[in-house]
């Protein structure tokens, strides 16, 4: 399984955080704890938004509605990383996907 397989990096976007600390506000997704705190338990790098990653996403086609996730791609994008999802919408964009 590639979660358990230790020579794999993972990285957790700044805009999940966000994403998921916004709907945990609204009642929306059920968490508790520190979400920062619970990526470092995991070894989860976390990965800030940086301006070239913002532009990126502001340029790309609009096969997703949902800007948090056409943040991720352009991050995975810009950083070569492989973008773990369940959203087949992603497949409409050229970045690796696992999920």
């Amino acid at each position: 399984m590639v979660l358990s397989d230790a020579g794999n990096r993972f990285a957790v976007s700044a805009a999940s955080i966000w994403e998921v600390s916004i709907k945990r506000n609204s009642g929306r997704l059920k968490f508790h704890g520190d979400l920062i705190e619970a990526c470092a338990a995991n070894a989860f790098e976390l990965l800030p938004i940086a301006p070239r990653h913002a532009e990126l996403a502001g340029s790309l086609p609009l096969h997703h509605s949902d800007p948090f996730d056409r943040m991720l791609v352009a991050q995975a994008m810009t950083e070569s990383l492989v973008l773990l999802t369940q959203d087949r919408k992603m497949s409409l964009y050229n970045v690796p996907l696992l999920g």
